[in-house]
């Protein structure tokens, strides 16, 4: 059966060329959501294009579309930002927890737009996360294809065997789960605890914790001090960074950048 048309913001089918992109994609765009979620929000008939409710998210708008969330306009051809935050132990990468728990987008400076994060850190974990205002950044630079490097000082409590590290870089299974070349070294031993600094591509759901735990190691400490390009640095726990326009212009190749300023919020 072939395809139905996709249905532009003016209500019919376009002509000639396609024009406009899919609303799904706009939304994540503009940092609200991910695209899955967007289309989840259409079918709750929470989103409306120029007051219309849409049912489907095979709908292209333009530029001078009015899309709408709740009733409440979404932000429209934001330039792209990143910032970089020194995530603390005990708050979780999240909006909003159901059973209540602080996050950690609660404690971001209130002068901040919404933001999503690229990637995330259990509730255990701290260091280095990078905010940005654009869906699609976030979830291309999430992506292992992108190349972008993990770095992670870990401490471990139990023996650590180094050629067993040193086999990580080709690769594991553990109960059917694949895990990419991960790179581990031994930095120093404290009594039954040992530091060791690791780098990986995939950042998969605890990929760390449960590595080191089929090794026989358990992980008491985790903190990420780089992701891709950037850097955690002198970063302290809670501060916020926005990274300079000129350097994601560098790493990103973004040409739709904000000319703001670079500042550091401390909480």
């Amino acid at each position: 059966m072939p395809r139905a048309p996709e249905k532009t913001a003016t209500g019919g089918a376009p002509d000639g060329e396609r024009k406009g992109e899919r609303i799904a994609k706009v939304m994540a765009r503009a940092g609200l959501c991910s695209r899955r979620e967007a289309e989840r929000w259409i079918a709750e008939h929470r989103v409306a294009v120029d007051g219309e409710v849409l049912t489907t998210p095979a709908f292209l708008v333009t530029g001078a579309s009015r899309i709408t969330v709740d009733g409440v306009g979404i932000p429209q051809n934001e330039p792209v930002r990143m910032w970089r935050v020194n995530k603390p132990l005990g708050l979780l990468t999240t909006h909003k927890d159901p059973e209540g728990r602080p996050t950690l987008f609660e404690q971001l400076p209130k002068n901040m737009p919404r933001v999503i994060s690229i990637g995330r850190l259990d509730i255990n974990s701290e260091g280095l996360l990078l905010l940005t205002n654009d869906g699609e950044v976030a979830r291309k630079l999430e992506l292992p294809a992108t190349g972008w490097t993990r770095r992670y000082r870990v401490r471990v409590h139990g023996r650590v065997d180094e050629d067993k590290l040193a086999a990580l870089e080709r690769g594991i299974e553990i109960e059917g789960i694949r895990y990419a070349g991960i790179r581990a070294a031994l930095d120093r031993t404290q009594g039954a605890n040992a530091w060791l600094t690791m780098a990986l591509v995939e950042g998969k759901n605890r990929e760390i914790r449960k590595v080191m735990e089929h090794l026989g190691l358990a992980v008491n400490r985790l903190i990420r001090t780089a992701y891709g390009p950037f850097q955690l640095g002198a970063l302290g726990p809670g501060q916020v960074d926005e990274i300079p326009q000129k350097a994601l212009a560098e790493q990103l190749g973004f040409k739709k950048v904000a000319p703001g300023a670079h500042s550091r919020r401390k909480k």
